[in-house]
């Protein structure tokens, strides 16, 4: 009897062992993996007022001269931080601009007039479709958690022409001149961005003159090309 009682009581206490192991659960924290090889800002849209520099005498804006440029960058990270970094990048870029020097044609020669405030024409303007090559010295408040940062961008690039195009319109007709062999194929510059998030106010200032030839009466066209704008940075 006292054999049985003791067999019993040692059943009901590994049947109580083995319910309360069933019911007990080990929760393992998260492991949170930090990105260390983490990159910023590889795409970039960029929209410009554009200005001319070192222009003729005479020479004055008409309406409002846009650009507009877009492409990527390979952003390279050089310190442990990564808030140091280059980037270099190719893209395209539009620039247009609206201004008085008439670019009219005279035995198959580009001739250049500056126009007074007494003349009468409805538009002119040339533009310019380019190849841009950029790289950036970068340096960013950035971490690999967020992607709102401060960001002071300068860098450098150059551009090819791959397409321009002038228009004059007046009451005689219209005068249209493409692949004007005046121009400099190959411009250089220098710029610089700064903001916050994704909105940065951006600066280029050219370096050579868009133009390798051509004058206007005796003097040489040395203009060279000032943009301002906005330039967004995305992933």
């Amino acid at each position: 009897m006292k054999i049985r009682i003791v067999l019993t009581c040692f059943l009901l206490v590994s049947a109580w062992n083995v319910f309360s192991q069933q019911n007990t659960t080990t929760e393992t924290p998260a492991i949170v993996k930090v990105d260390s090889l983490y990159r910023e800002d590889q795409f970039y849209f960029a929209f410009t007022y554009n200005m001319l520099r070192d222009t003729p005498v005479g020479f004055s804006k008409s309406k409002f001269s846009t650009g507009f440029s877009a492409g990527f960058l390979r952003d390279m990270p050089i310190n442990k931080k990564r808030t140091f970094a280059i980037a270099p990048g190719i893209g395209l870029t539009y620039n247009n601009y609206n201004q008085n020097i008439a670019v009219t044609l005279q035995d198959n020669t580009p001739v250049y007039t500056v126009l007074n405030e007494s003349a009468v024409y409805s538009k002119n303007k040339f533009s310019q479709l380019q190849i841009e090559v950029p790289i950036e010295f970068r340096w960013r408040t950035s971490t690999f958690e967020s992607h709102k940062f401060l960001r002071i961008y300068g860098g450098f690039k150059f551009s090819y022409s791959v397409y321009d195009k002038s228009v004059f319109t007046d009451n005689e007709g219209k005068v249209v001149l493409t692949n004007n062999k005046d121009f400099n194929k190959l411009t250089y510059g220098a710029y610089i961005s700064s903001g916050y998030n994704t909105l940065n106010v951006y600066a280029y200032y050219g370096l050579n003159a868009l133009f390798k030839s051509g004058k206007v009466g005796d003097e040489a066209l040395q203009m060279k090309a000032l943009n301002v704008g906005v330039i967004f940075y995305i992933l």
